[in-house]
């Protein structure tokens, strides 16, 4: 039962390809129309022709009804009557049928047939007829038609008589299905081009869409990325291949990031593992360590320990910043207040080096943020204005806002940051200056969790920079949090 069910589904996965549904497209496309072309064309063949037939038997019927008056056909005067003769015989010869001329008592004067002369028709047709009604009846299944025609007398403008006329349509039909049969024919020729067309197109269009899922199911399963994929002669197609290509550049960048963060971490780590395990071969080398050398070494490794717990912890930060906005705690908070709070625990590291830590404020502020998240950041950027800065040198911190967002300027009078590596400073690892960096106890992970966090609030941080002259970062954050 579950094969059956399986089997069933597979085929029901199958009519949503892409490739079965522009096939039918193209058939549904190319064979409706030819069809109801082919139909209504032989219809109005069907339907002018027999309107042209009565048409002509109207004509005849008008000729016949003069000579009937002209001739005094129903008094009976033989005077030429040859001529009116004549002309129901022709007619009736020529549309395969029979004309009936009546008189207004109902009697039949003439039948081409030769088989009701003399005798009386009761018929609401020819009543109304001879009432000056001219009538008309196509019956479909026997083919043939009635056509009934007052004799008007204009002179007297009296109704002397009627003209009932039956004749076959069967050579109308047999056109009609001689047509019919071509426009099938002509229908199944186009049927089987489309057919062959179809298959062509799709076939053609598939190709490039099926090495895309090649490629894409390549680099899912971890292999090589394929080089750029270059696509022609469809615009569409040629927009898949810009995505797809745009795409590629940004896994490439994404799998060297992630190639070289595995580095980093494993060189950032290795290098206190190494420290300690040297520190500790040696203390272990010694024999009888003077209690204040043990303390120096034990120093030392503590000093490692600490560094590898600030790089882990960093590290998991980063993860808690890279998180999705469902991770993130958002509420309504003071912005003057908040910033402040962080200068606080920031004045004194300040201090120590008699560094100026200003606060300028323009007006007050409240805004959607996640407190914790947003606070690393600021806290990130204003504690490295004050490690890469000069003795006495000065930071300045601005908050300001419009209708939209708020505005948070981190100024320093520091070392700045060489023009060539300012687009790199927010990467995770990167530092300008690593020995410097080690020295104040960076991991170089700070500007990335800063970037993470202003990015996950739907906001922009820039740098300006010269190296000696100090660095300017700007950070703008929407003052309402958007999910």
């Amino acid at each position: 039962m579950l094969d059956i069910i399986s089997k069933l589904k597979e085929k029901l996965k199958a009519l949503n390809s892409l490739k079965l549904r522009i096939f039918i497209a193209l058939l549904l496309f190319g064979l409706v129309p030819v069809s109801v072309y082919s139909y209504i064309s032989s219809r109005l063949f069907l339907s002018t022709a027999i309107s042209q037939r009565i048409s002509e038997l109207q004509s005849h019927a008008t000729i016949i009804s003069n000579l009937v008056v002209n001739s005094n056909f129903m008094n009976n005067d033989e005077n030429e009557l040859n001529e009116l003769n004549t002309e129901l015989n022709q007619v009736a010869d020529v549309y395969k049928g029979r004309i009936l001329i009546i008189d207004k008592k109902l009697n039949i004067v003439k039948d081409t047939y030769g088989l009701e002369d003399k005798k009386t028709i009761i018929s609401k047709e020819i009543i109304d007829t001879l009432s000056g009604e001219t009538s008309k009846y196509i019956n479909k299944n026997g083919q043939y038609v009635e056509l009934s025609v007052p004799i008007n007398n204009n002179e007297t403008n009296e109704i002397i008589g009627a003209i009932f006329m039956s004749f076959s349509i069967e050579n109308i039909y047999s056109l009609y299905n001689l047509r019919l049969q071509e426009n099938m024919t002509f229908g199944i020729v186009i049927m089987v081009l489309v057919v062959i067309g179809a298959v062509f197109l799709v076939k053609m269009l598939s190709v490039p869409l099926v090495n895309l899922t090649k490629s894409i199911k390549q680099i899912t399963a971890g292999g090589e990325i394929d080089d750029n994929i270059s696509y022609s002669g469809y615009k569409e197609l040629e927009d898949i291949g810009e995505s797809y290509n745009s795409m590629l550049e940004e896994v490439k960048k994404i799998d060297q990031a992630r190639q070289e963060f595995v580095s980093n971490v494993s060189h950032e780590l290795k290098t206190p593992i190494t420290s300690m395990k040297v520190l500790a071969e040696s203390i272990m080398g010694m024999e009888e360590v003077p209690p204040e050398l043990y303390k120096e070494f034990m120093t030392d490794i503590n000093s490692e320990l600490e560094r590898m717990n600030n790089i882990i912890n960093d590290l998991l930060t980063v993860v808690k910043t890279e998180k999705s906005v469902s991770t993130s705690v958002v509420t309504a908070v003071n912005i003057n207040e908040f910033i402040e709070g962080i200068l606080k625990t920031l004045r004194p590291i300040a201090a120590e080096r008699n560094i100026e830590l200003v606060y300028e404020t323009f007006r007050p502020i409240t805004a959607e943020i996640d407190e914790v998240k947003l606070g690393m950041a600021f806290n990130n950027l204003i504690e490295n204005a004050i490690k890469y800065n000069y003795d006495d040198g000065w930071v300045r911190v601005s908050l300001n806002a419009d209708h939209k967002f708020f505005y948070v300027k981190v100024a320093d009078s520091g070392v700045g940051i060489p023009e060539e590596f300012q687009n790199r400073i927010f990467e995770r690892f990167y530092r300008v200056d690593k020995a410097r960096s080690r020295d104040t106890g960076g991991t170089g992970l700070g500007l990335a969790i800063t970037r993470n966090a202003v990015l996950l609030h739907r906001g922009a941080i820039k740098v300006y920079s010269k190296e000696g002259q100090g660095s300017l970062f700007t950070v703008r954050i929407p003052l309402n949090f958007q999910a």
